[in-house]
């Protein structure tokens, strides 16, 4: 047997839609980044850009469980030094409502050149409305 190689450009995408409303941060992220790696499809390629395109919807209602809302920490540096700095899950979700979803989905990508061209299609807003009624995405049960 031949092993079947789809050209990038020929690949089929499509949109799906992911309500995030009430539902854990880490299972929406994780089923947000399969399809846009694209294992539920048949020509799934761990090195190829196959996936689909996600928009996740009220991603600032989405929750987390236990305790987490005070205790998890976000952390990065600035490159200088002593430049570690830090956010509570609380506070980031109150500046910015849609980075809690986009940090734990960048986090279940591969790193490199792929994970960043997959990154850029998911697409995650606050509110319940988002602007890709266009292109007809097929709601996703979490």
């Amino acid at each position: 047997m031949k092993t079947i190689f789809v050209n990038e450009t020929e690949a089929k995408r499509d949109w799906f839609v992911i309500d995030a409303q009430d539902k854990p941060v880490g299972r929406v992220a994780a089923k947000a980044a399969a399809m846009l790696r694209g294992k539920h499809k048949v020509s799934y390629a761990p090195h190829q850009e196959m996936g689909d395109y996600v928009v996740i919807i009220n991603a600032d209602k989405a929750i987390v469980t236990g305790a987490k809302t005070t205790d998890k920490m976000y952390r990065h540096h600035t490159g200088f030094i002593g430049g570690l700095r830090s956010i509570s899950f609380a506070k980031l979700l109150e500046r910015h409502p849609t980075q809690p979803v986009m940090l734990a989905i960048k986090g279940m990508l591969p790193r490199g050149p792929l994970g960043r061209k997959m990154l850029t299609n998911v697409k995650v807003y606050a509110g319940a409305t988002h602007p890709h009624t266009a292109q007809n995405p097929k709601a996703v049960e979490v």
